[in-house]
């Protein structure tokens, strides 16, 4: 089957992800796909923007949770013209005459749309995450499944000892056929069975003495009918129950990514992932013209920046930074910063309005600081989630603390200080 073939026959499914609880407080009002990145994009933006560089342009993204910015993002970020075939829509969960239950995993949640994924003539599955950072070109995965013959597909990537006990360890051999799953191993004799064969380190260009694990990445590319067999039980997720369950029947590949990829599951995890991205030479590259992320127009003017210190720095559009110093720090769109602010190591949302568009005229307004961060503060190891209002002169940082906190105005979750949205953090206070 031939490339054009292969994107015209293809269905792609993004996962828009349960509740998101690990990613709490940035999910208490947002779907995990929904969570910015970057400065300007949403999480979403990445799967989908891989689906579109690879030609895949019928994208299915599920939703349940927090959905109504998700559905927004979406709506306003990916239109195509009214006489082609091509679309990226969302699937809300909803009650039908066959149940009417939420989706209880990943599995489930392609189960209970089934009916539309069969309408078109569609030959292959492929199913993604909505919350991971990563450049994949989908139709590299899509040829080896069709030239191995395979029923279902997997990507993996190499993991080390360290990290394999965080993830759904496969175990193929040398001819890249799964035979064996392990969800997080952490015995060590178990480890040392379901290291990569020397065979294959060695034809992946890595060498044959290397510690290295095939750690699952939750992408897999089905079958229409292994698809339909395989969800013919009452299986919940694909990870856990389905591919466990195929290994025997079905012909189980995997194709061994080896790019950067970063599972952006836990506020940690999303917060060290965007502070990657203002490296000289960041992980992520988001300058591939060939590859570019696509999202919201919004047609914000350039930032402003007057005399203001910026070192290692992501600064998104519409901005205006005063006299402050920003030293390794994610300033997302329409962020304001007054004069005398310090920011380090940060994640700053920005806001979804300026202060100026906002209906916000009564004395009660008026009363609270405006959005942005205001002068002579410092924020410091923290993420400030989007239209948060920092008075002047606050101090945010996790210093002195415990890892974990839920205050009234603002978490910490693993030694990360969260501000979540929309909140008014008042002149003068010190977290």
């Amino acid at each position: 089957m031939d490339t054009t073939a292969l994107q015209s026959k293809t269905l792609s499914i993004v996962m828009g992800g349960g509740a998101g609880t690990r990613l709490f407080p940035l999910t208490k009002d947002r779907a995990k796909p929904a969570v910015p990145l970057a400065g300007k994009y949403r999480l979403v933006d990445i799967p989908i923007s891989n689906c579109l560089n690879s030609g895949l342009h019928r994208v299915y993204v599920l939703t349940q949770f927090n959905s109504t910015s998700l559905h927004r993002h979406i709506n306003a970020s990916y239109k195509f013209d009214n006489f082609s075939k091509n679309f990226v829509d969302v699937l809300a969960a909803q009650q039908t005459p066959e149940g009417a239950r939420w989706y209880q995993g990943t599995a489930d949640a392609v189960r209970q749309n089934l009916r539309y994924f069969l309408e078109g003539p569609y030959e292959l599955y492929l199913i993604l995450s909505g919350d991971q950072l990563y450049r994949m070109d989908y139709r590299l995965l899509l040829q080896q499944h069709v030239e191995t013959q395979a029923d279902i597909t997997l990507a993996t990537t190499p993991v080390d000892r360290a990290a394999a006990s965080a993830f759904g360890i496969m175990h193929s051999d040398s001819n890249r056929r799964i035979f064996r799953f392990e969800e997080k191993p952490k015995e060590p004799a178990l480890l040392d069975e379901l290291r990569i064969p020397p065979a294959l380190l060695k034809d992946l260009g890595l060498a044959e003495d290397s510690e290295l694990f095939q750690g699952s990445m939750g992408i897999y590319v089905f079958n229409r009918d292994i698809l339909i067999e395989c969800l013919n039980n009452d299986h919940d997720d694909f990870g856990k129950h389905i591919i466990p369950a195929s290994l025997q029947e079905y012909k189980v590949m995997t194709y061994i990514f080896q790019g950067y990829w970063e599972d952006i599951g836990t506020v940690r995890a999303f917060f060290e992932a965007n502070l990657a991205l203002t490296e000289t030479l960041p992980p992520y590259n988001f300058f591939d013209r060939l590859s570019p992320i696509y999202t919201h127009p919004r047609f914000l003017p350039a930032s402003k920046i007057n005399a203001a210190t910026i070192r290692h720095a992501i600064v998104g559009d519409g901005c205006i930074i005063s006299d402050a110093h920003i030293e390794r720090a994610v300033i997302g769109i329409r962020s304001i910063i007054e004069s005398g602010a310090t920011i380090r190591n940060s994640v700053i949302m920005g806001a979804d309005y300026y202060q100026d568009e906002a209906a916000e005229t009564s004395e009660k307004w008026r009363s609270l600081p405006p959005i942005g961060i205001g002068r002579n503060s410092v924020i410091d190891r923290a993420i400030i989630d989007k239209n948060a209002r920092i008075g002047e002169s606050v101090v945010i940082t996790p210093d002195g603390k415990a890892p974990n906190v839920d205050s009234t105005n603002y978490y910490i979750r693993d030694g990360v200080v969260v501000i979540p949205k929309n909140a008014t953090i008042p002149n003068g206070t010190w977290i």
